[in-house]
């Protein structure tokens, strides 16, 4: 059987992680609210809304692109494409053609990151290897200029994050939402690994210098995965009505064939 991600794939490994999951969208939810085109998110209100909500709807697109065979990938991602041209349709306007890069790299950037802050740094061909996953998934939505390797990857990487974010009402609302779902000290939880996980182009934006001791208490959660404190720790994260959905992430095989709207 083909499947659109190899089974021995590092990918496979840091998507059926739940701390690498939980951190690529922490980190992705900071780097988005910066960019420019984040008014796209507010158009149908459904993430400023529920925002915690549409992180495990799209943890539950991205396992099923991730683990799945790969005719049933490619139509995830064109249910994908075809969710976003709906979105268009009904604003009269195109999502500009660097904005759906921007989201890309990130996965890419934040895959990255997610792993090796909480594993290992990765070797040159895993990198390239996670590049090159989430290139065909653009490529299979129709993304145009995109680079040809990590190296280009890289390149165009810095050079999106000069160009494309910038913090605005939006940004600052956006956060306040986040805030408001989760609580105070979940949120003060967030904001500190989101510091120790994004690009300095985005910490600058959005953060000033702390010195809380985050790196250190992560390596005690790290130390604490051997006993199983970690669960623990991810139950205190995330508010109690999420327990479920927390629980799903890794468990691929359990993924529902309908998948819930942006």
């Amino acid at each position: 059987m083909k499947y659109f991600v190899d089974e021995k794939s590092i990918v496979r490994h840091i998507w059926k992680n739940t701390d690498c999951v939980l951190l690529i969208f922490a980190g992705s939810a900071a780097e988005f609210a910066l960019n420019k085109a984040v008014d796209w998110l507010y158009f149908t209100g459904k993430i400023p809304s529920q925002p915690l909500e549409r992180l495990f709807s799209t943890v539950e697109y991205a396992q099923k692109i991730v683990f799945a065979e790969n005719d049933h990938a490619l139509a995830t991602i064109d249910s994908i494409t075809k969710i976003h041209q709906n979105v268009e349709k009904s604003r009269g306007q195109s999502i500009p053609d660097w904005a759906y890069r921007d989201v890309l790299y990130m996965l890419i950037d934040y895959s990255i990151r997610s792993y090796e802050l909480m594993e290992r740094k990765l070797e040159i061909h895993e990198k390239e290897e996670i590049f090159d996953v989430f290139n065909r998934l653009g490529l299979r939505m129709g993304l145009k200029n995109l680079p040809n390797n990590f190296n280009d990857w890289s390149i165009d990487r810095k050079r999106h994050l000069e160009n494309d974010l910038q913090k605005g009402n939006f940004t600052v609302h956006l956060f306040e939402q986040y805030k408001v779902h989760l609580g105070s000290t979940r949120y003060f939880i967030l904001l500190h690994i989101q510091r120790l996980l994004v690009p300095k182009f985005v910490y600058n934006q959005l953060f000033k210098r702390s010195f809380f001791p985050t790196l250190f208490i992560l390596q005690l959660y790290k130390k604490g995965r051997a006993i199983q404190l970690d669960q623990l720790v991810k139950s205190l994260i995330l508010p109690e009505k999420y327990k479920d959905e927390l629980s799903k992430i890794g468990k691929f095989e359990k993924i529902p064939t309908q998948l819930s709207h942006y």
